[in-house]
């Protein structure tokens, strides 16, 4: 009766154990130099908003739907979509920007879309890291994944990503990034003119 209870004690340590460390976010290996995978110590402790993930109405953020509306939560880290007439709502988890100094809210739209985007750091990014490359054409090691919809703010994009350990974080200089199925979804769904609010 003992033995049976001490194993009993012991799988279930090991299954706690086992799954405390499957529920761990996987850590990008760092890379010197390499935008895809910042520096550990800019990743802060990532707490995960689970419960914020939740479907929303339009109406409390927007007097109507015309062209789509976006809506980017930078708290729960999701990004909603609503059609035009209201038929279609999709709701994508996101990554945002790594701070609040970095993170821009407010009302803009999509300006431009473009699939198989090529990336370029901003100044401010490229002063933080001098390393970093001035171009990288699109392809599997360019930032902005394979998608992007460029919005009415210079620099600002939604884009998606290669690195899927991004999504769900605040890993970004300022953009919102998507899985790259997601981006793929949403670009095929957004116009030129799309409404974006971002909170």
């Amino acid at each position: 009766m003992v033995k049976k209870h001490i194993r009993f004690s012991t799988r279930r340590s090991f299954m706690a154990g086992a799954s405390a460390l499957l529920a761990s976010p996987a850590i990008a290996q760092y890379t010197p130099g390499d935008p895809l995978r910042p520096a550990p110590e800019a990743e802060p402790q990532v707490r995960r908003n689970i419960s914020g993930f939740r479907a929303l109405d339009w109406q409390p953020y927007f007097s109507n739907t015309n062209n789509g509306a976006i809506l980017v939560d930078t708290v729960s880290r999701a990004l909603h979509y609503w059609s035009d007439d209201q038929t279609v709502y999709k709701l994508y988890p996101s990554s945002v920007p790594l701070t609040e100094e970095l993170t821009r809210r407010g009302r803009t739209s999509v300006i431009r879309k473009v699939e198989g985007p090529s990336w370029s750091p901003t100044p401010s990014m490229k002063k933080r890291n001098p390393e970093w490359p001035d171009h990288i054409p699109a392809g599997p090691d360019n930032p902005l994944g394979t998608h992007a919809l460029y919005l009415s703010w210079k620099y600002y994009r939604i884009h998606g990503t290669h690195d899927t350990r991004k999504i769900g974080r605040r890993s970004s200089n300022g953009c919102i990034g998507l899985f790259n199925d997601d981006i793929a979804e949403l670009f095929s769904m957004a116009k030129v003119g799309t409404q974006v609010l971002l909170i």
